[in-house]
C-alpha cells in the first residue's frame, strides 16, 4: 500500500493526517485500518512503541463515529496520564476537520468534576486510564451501556501495573455485542486470558517480530564498576555537547537520586516518576518536549506516552530485566528516520542482560570505552568555538557598548583576547577532568590502591570530629557509615578515624581538611527515611565504640565499597578483614 488515500478514510481525514506529514502507512496502520472500517470482528494487535498504534485505531473510530449521536461510543483504555493525554492531543488532530467530534481524556490527578462535565456535553470518544475510568463508571458519570467499540492501548503494560481489576470491571460493563481492540507488545497469559472472556474469535495482526529492534539505532555499552556509572553518564554527556535524551532508571529511587545529582552537578535534567503531581509532571514533559531540558531522568512507566521524535540518546543506567522492555526504551531514538544510540552502561554481572537482549531482538552492542579527560576537553572546546562562529550578531544591538567593550579589551592582543574568552567558558571543564583517570572494568581493582608504605604514611592525618543525627535505632553501622560518606564526597579514598554510633547519633572523625565537606555533602540526604542533619563537633568519639577494643586498638579495617548510587549497602554486603591494626586511623577504601 502506497498512500493513506488506498486504505478507506474520508478525504477530512486525510486532509488534517496530510498536513501533519503523514504519506505512508507503517506496517501495523496499513494492516489495521481496512479491517476496522470494514469488519466488526475483534481484533488483537502485536506492536511495539513507536509503530504508529494511535493512528492505526484512531483514524477508523474517528471515521466510524456517528456525529449526530452524543454519546460515547469508543472507550480507548491506556496505562497511564501522559499517553491518555498524547492521544487526546492525536486524535483531535486526526479529526480537525471532522465538524462535531468531540474526545474528552478521564484520567487521575486532575478535576473529575470537569471531566464529567465534558462528558455531559455530548463526548463520543472517550480515552481513559483505568482508575479514573472505574471510578466515572462506578459514579454513574461515565455511560458506556452503549459503546460500539473499546480499545486496549498498551493492554500488557497496564497488567503490568496492577490495573487487572479496573480492566475486569470495566470491560463486564460495556454490551457484549462490541468490537474489542487489543493493542500489546506482547502475548502474555494474561493477555491471552482477557482474550478468551471479552473477544469473539478475534484477528491476530501482527505487523513483525515484537522484539525486532529500529534499524535507525546504533546499541552501545559502557561496561564498569557499579560506584562508576554515574560518572561515566556524566562524560557521556559532556562528550555529547548537544545531546537530548532519556536516561532510564529502574525505581522511583535511584531516578530521584540521579536526577538530583546531575542538576547539582550542573546539567539541564530533570525527574519524571510517579511521585510526582500532574502539574509537575505536566510542566517537566513541556519543557522536554519544547527541548527546554536536555536529559529526562525517569522510570519505565513515566515515560509512557511521551513521544519526542528528535531523542539522539536513550540511556539505561539500569538494565530491565525484560529484553523486550530495553527494545522499547530504544526505541525512543532513531524514530521519523532519524537516526539514535541507545546506551547501556552495565557492570561484568550484566553480562547475560546484554547477551539476552542480543539474541532475542537480533541487535549487537558495540562494547565502547568511557571517554577520557583530554576527549572531552577537545570536543567540548571544538563545540563552544562551532558556537562561536555560527552566533548571529545584531550590530544595531551591540554597536552602542563596542566603544567601551574596546576599551576594556584594548591591554590584550588578539591572541590574549582568544585565551581569555575560551577559557572564561571553558575553564570548568578544564578543571574537573585535569586529573581525571581512565575508567574501565579495572578501575578501582587492588593494583591500582596505594602500597602498603604509602597507605602507612597516610596514617598521620589530622582528624576532626563530625556529628550526625543517626545512630543504632536508624540500623547504622560503621560500613553503612562508610557507604554514606563515599557516596556523599564521591570519593572512597577520604580517611576516617574513630567511629562512635549511639543510639540517636553518631560522632565519627575525618580527615579535618575535608570536615566542612562532609558536612555540607550529608546535609539533605535521606537515611532509611530520615533526612541527615550533620554538623562539625568538638566533641571526640569514644575510644571504645562497639567493635573495638580498649585502648583505641582497631579490630578490624573496612574494606567497603560505595556504591556510585546512594543505596545504602547492607551488614552482609560489606568485607571486613578480622586483622588487628595498630594505624592511628580507618582507612576508607
Amino acid at each position: 500500500m502506497s498512500s493513506f488515500s488506498t486504505t478507506g478514510l474520508e478525504g477530512d481525514i486525510l486532509k488534517a493526517i496530510g498536513e501533519m506529514g503523514f504519506e505512508t502507512p507503517t506496517p501495523i496502520q496499513e494492516k489495521t485500518i481496512p479491517l476496522l472500517l470494514d469488519s466488526e470482528k475483534d481484533i488483537i494487535a502485536l506492536a511495539q512503541t513507536g509503530t504508529g498504534k494511535t493512528a492505526a485505531f484512531g483514524l477508523p473510530a474517528i471515521q466510524l463515529t456517528q456525529i449526530n449521536e452524543r454519546f460515547p461510543q469508543t472507550l480507548i483504555l491506556c496505562p497511564t496520564r501522559e499517553l491518555c493525554l498524547q492521544i487526546t492531543n492525536d486524535l483531535a488532530n486526526y479529526s480537525k476537520y471532522v465538524k462535531g467530534l468531540k474526545v474528552v481524556a478521564v484520567y487521575g490527578g486532575a478535576s473529575a468534576e470537569n471531566q464529567i462535565r465534558d462528558i455531559k456535553k455530548g463526548a463520543q470518544i472517550i480515552v481513559g486510564t483505568p482508575g479514573r475510568t472505574k471510578d466515572l463508571m462506578s459514579r454513574n458519570r461515565l455511560p458506556l451501556n452503549r459503546v460500539e467499540r473499546v480499545i486496549l492501548d498498551e493492554a500488557d503494560e497496564m497488567l503490568t501495573m496492577g490495573f487487572k481489576e479496573e480492566l475486569n470491571a470495566i470491560l463486564a460493563e460495556t454490551p457484549e455485542h462490541k468490537q474489542t481492540l487489543l493493542f500489546s507488545a506482547t502475548m502474555s497469559s494474561e493477555i491471552k486470558r482477557i482474550s478468551k472472556k471479552y473477544m469473539h474469535d478475534p484477528i491476530e495482526v501482527t505487523v513483525a517480530r515484537v522484539n525486532l529492534a529500529s534499524e535507525n539505532v546504533t546499541h552501545q555499552m559502557y561496561m564498569v564498576q557499579a560506584r562508576d556509572r554515574y560518572e561515566v553518564l556524566k562524560r557521556i554527556a559532556d562528550m555529547n555537547p548537544n545531546i537530548y535524551g532519556i536516561v532510564f532508571c529502574r525505581t522511583r529511587r535511584e531516578t530521584k537520586e540521579i536526577a538530583k545529582k546531575l542538576m547539582g552537578d550542573g546539567y539541564n535534567a530533570d525527574e519524571l516518576h510517579g511521585d510526582l503531581s500532574q502539574s509537575q509532571r505536566d510542566e517537566v514533559m513541556g519543557r522536554f518536549r519544547s527541548g527546554h531540558l536536555q536529559l529526562l531522568i525517569a522510570t519505565d512507566v513515566a515515560a509512557r506516552g511521551l513521544d519526542v521524535n528528535d531523542l539522539t540518546h536513550v540511556i539505561n543506567i539500569s538494565l530491565p530485566d525484560d529484553p523486550e522492555v530495553y527494545v522499547h526504551r530504544s526505541g525512543r531514538t532513531g524514530r521519523a528516520g532519524k537516526s539514535g544510540i541507545s546506551i547501556a552502561i552495565i557492570n561484568t554481572r550484566e553480562s547475560r542482560k546484554i547477551n539476552d537482549i542480543e539474541r532475542k531482538s537480533g541487535i549487537s552492542f558495540s562494547k565502547e570505552t568511557a571517554p577520557t579527560g583530554k576527549e572531552i576537553c577537545t570536543k567540548q572546546l571544538y563545540s563552544l568555538i562551532d558556537k562561536i562562529v555560527k552566533v548571529e550578531v545584531d550590530d544595531s544591538q551591540i554597536e552602542p557598548f563596542l566603544p567601551a567593550i574596546y576599551e576594556k579589551l584594548e591591554a590584550l592582543n588578539r591572541e590574549d583576547l582568544i585565551k581569555h574568552f575560551v577559557s572564561a567558558e571553558f575553564n570548568r571543564f578544564l578543571m574537573y577532568y585535569k586529573n581525571s583517570k581512565d575508567i574501565g572494568t579495572d578501575s578501582g581493582s587492588r593494583k591500582e590502591r596505594p602500597n602498603r608504605k604509602e597507605r602507612s604514611n597516610r596514617s598521620n592525618t589530622d582528624f576532626a570530629s563530625v556529628s550526625i543525627n543517626i545512630g543504632r535505632n536508624n540500623d547504622l553501622n560503621p560500613a553503612r557509615l562508610i557507604g554514606v560518606i563515599n557516596e556523599s564526597l564521591r570519593s572512597r579514598n577520604s580517611e576516617i578515624g574513630r567511629i562512635d554510633i549511639q543510639k540517636g547519633r553518631t560522632l565519627f572523625e575525618i580527615d579535618a581538611q575535608l570536615q566542612s565537606d562532609v558536612v555540607n555533602a550529608l546535609k539533605g540526604i535521606e537515611f532509611e527515611g530520615v533526612k541527615v542533619m550533620a554538623k562539625a563537633s568538638e566533641e571526640k568519639p569514644s575510644r571504645s565504640p562497639k567493635g573495638e577494643k580498649r585502648g583505641g586498638k582497631r579490630t578490624r579495617k573496612s574494606n567497603f565499597k560505595g556504591d556510585s548510587f546512594g543505596k545504602w549497602m547492607k551488614p552482609n554486603e560489606v568485607n571486613f578483614k578480622g586483622k588487628k591494626s595498630h594505624r592511628k586511623g580507618r582507612k576508607n577504601k
